[in-house]
């Protein structure tokens, strides 16, 4: 899942889709309105989303209003921030490893 939630991101389209969904529930038109896409094209991207689980679409007669879904988004946050959390760790470490370097670095150039 967490594959299928990186690959929708990927897009930019569908990152702006996204956008307008966490400002509340669209219609698929309202959602194509802002994309010089055709109407096709838009319900490809929804459908990407749709897998994803990252929207939920809602039909009233003929029209589909999206839902956005954020249990994939904070999935794949929490799998950033685990890595985030090695790669600050590193760095924190790379930080010392260099200011001891220089401290003894200066000493040996203050003999």
């Amino acid at each position: 899942m967490l594959n299928r939630t990186f690959a929708a991101l990927a897009d930019p389209t569908r990152r702006r889709i996204l956008e307008h969904l966490a400002r509340g529930d669209r219609c698929v038109t309202d959602l194509a309105r802002p994309h010089a896409m055709s109407l096709p094209a838009v319900s490809k991207h929804l459908r990407v989303l749709e897998k994803a689980r990252l929207l939920r679409r809602r039909r009233y007669g003929r029209v589909h209003e999206m839902q956005l879904e954020a249990k994939p988004l904070k999935q794949a946050a929490q799998w950033v921030e685990e890595y985030r959390k090695f790669w600050e760790g590193s760095l924190d470490r790379l930080a010392e490893y260099l200011d001891k370097t220089n401290k003894q670095s200066q000493k040996k150039g203050a003999k």
